[in-house]
């Protein structure tokens, strides 16, 4: 049972130029949490961001105690926004959403659902049969994801069918163990944390979600991928000389 008073829900979402979307999305979320009785915050990180992101966001802030933003004043990547985020949570649950929300804010229910049991992290995944993806991705961008998790279970570990979801939760113990010692700044973070809740022993369930594709991703089609290759290498030697023990 849940304790009064007790921080059940924190929501992290990193956020670089994101004035297209961001504002919708913290609606949703926000639209969400009204309809539920439990403790919850919803931190966004914005990266060094060029737009009006921010401004957008500090509106919101004002009409919602729950909502806090962190400010890094470069942009640091992905990775590191999360990871930031993730450490200045509070809740039993600690959930990372992309700022499209391409995965519902609903389908959270469905990951605290396995937490709930005997998990300690939820994972949305895409690629599972049961995945229900509404809108897809570009035929270039999803074959480009395939080859990437393929590539990424034969440098780094086997068994998931997508780690590149931006939907996954953590129980409150596993957020400092994982996240304290996660390097990588960029797009491949996922791979890592992952890696580096295997390592520790820690019980992941891949969950199917719905999903729908937003049309302004901040991946480059030629610039990332070799980036995030190069960072599968440094999380397979990071994992080798035993950096995240």
């Amino acid at each position: 049972m849940r304790e009064e008073n007790e921080m059940y829900l924190s929501i992290v979402i990193p956020a670089y130029n994101e004035e297209k979307r961001i504002g919708c999305t913290l609606e949703k979320i926000i639209g969400y949490l009204k309809t539920k009785d439990y403790e919850c915050e919803i931190i966004v990180v914005v990266d060094g961001s060029t737009d009006s992101t921010r401004e957008i966001i500090r509106k919101f802030e004002g009409m919602d105690s729950r909502l806090s933003v962190i400010e890094n004043k470069i942009g640091k990547g992905k990775g590191y926004s999360v990871r930031r985020g993730m450490l200045e949570t509070s809740g039993k649950f600690a959930l990372f959403s992309d700022a499209d929300l391409s995965t519902p804010i609903e389908e959270i229910e469905k990951l605290i659902y396995w937490l709930e049991k005997d998990c300690d992290i939820a994972i949305g995944s895409r690629d599972l049969p049961d995945s229900q993806v509404e809108i897809h991705q570009t035929f270039l961008r999803e074959g480009m994801g395939r080859i990437f998790n393929k590539i990424m279970n034969l440098i780094v570990f086997t068994g998931f069918k997508d780690t590149q979801c931006g939907f996954k939760c953590f129980k409150r113990h596993v957020v400092n163990e994982v996240f304290s010692k996660q390097r990588i700044n960029g797009f491949a973070f996922d791979v890592e944390i992952i890696q580096i809740a295997l390592q520790h022993g820690f019980k992941i369930k891949e969950v199917p979600v719905k999903w729908l594709n937003s049309p302004y991703s901040k991946v480059s089609i030629m610039k990332d991928p070799i980036l995030m290759l190069y960072d599968l290498f440094r999380i397979k030697f990071n994992d080798f000389t035993k950096r995240y023990n």
